[in-house]
């Protein structure tokens, strides 16, 4: 994942969602004002405007996802070349069917920032093939399974243990033997999202 040396509950707070997923910065965010304008004074007073909630967008989106801006802006070009759909959808599906984003959906990390890990340590599988790439698209077609290694599977079982989400649509998981078929893209109603993709469009096109 991207490295991200900012305090992660100072960014929910800034940006005014959970966009870590975590229960715990829901928890932050009803503490006190949040957002864009949302504070004290000067702040509290301070008009935001199109560009800047454009930016907020983009930014909720981006650190959701834990990518760098290059890694960001490269999916989101890909997405706008893509001949079918709308650019906004095509981009989160882009990101829905990433490697360490689909590890993710199917509770095999506790967050993004796990999954991302544990595809990075090489615990996974893609076809058979160990892949260690986050950023592998997965397609229609494609099996993820766990690397013959005790080691492994006890990480992955764990996470699953404390996953409370279900798994989407287009994944077919089979649990005991720790498989995951990918059955089809992701589509957009399908991919939960936690900023308004469209301003990301608009703010891209300027």
């Amino acid at each position: 994942m991207a490295r991200n040396t900012k305090a992660r509950g100072k960014i929910v707070r800034r940006l005014g969602t959970n966009v870590y997923g975590h229960r715990k910065y829901d928890r932050l965010l009803r503490k006190k004002p949040q957002g864009p304008g949302m504070g004290r004074g000067e702040r509290s007073r301070k008009k935001v405007s199109e560009y800047g909630r454009q930016l907020v967008e983009k930014q909720k989106l981006r650190y959701g996802y834990g990518l760098s801006e290059k890694q960001f802006y490269n999916t989101f070009q890909r997405a706008k070349k893509r001949k079918q759909g709308l650019t906004g959808d095509n981009f989160l599906i882009l990101l829905e069917s990433r490697f360490d984003s689909v590890v993710y959906r199917l509770g095999w990390g506790s967050s993004r920032a796990q999954a991302r890990q544990i595809v990075s340590h090489g615990h996974l599988c893609i076809n058979g093939r160990r892949v260690d790439i986050p950023s592998v698209t997965l397609r229609a077609g494609d099996k993820i399974t766990v690397k013959d290694s005790d080691v492994s599977r006890k990480l992955v079982r764990e996470s699953m243990a404390h996953n409370s989400g279900g798994v989407p649509a287009w994944l077919e998981l089979k649990s005991d033997e720790l498989l995951c078929d990918v059955k089809r893209e992701a589509t957009r109603d399908e991919i939960p999202s936690i900023a308004n993709e469209q301003m990301i469009v608009e703010y891209y096109s300027r």
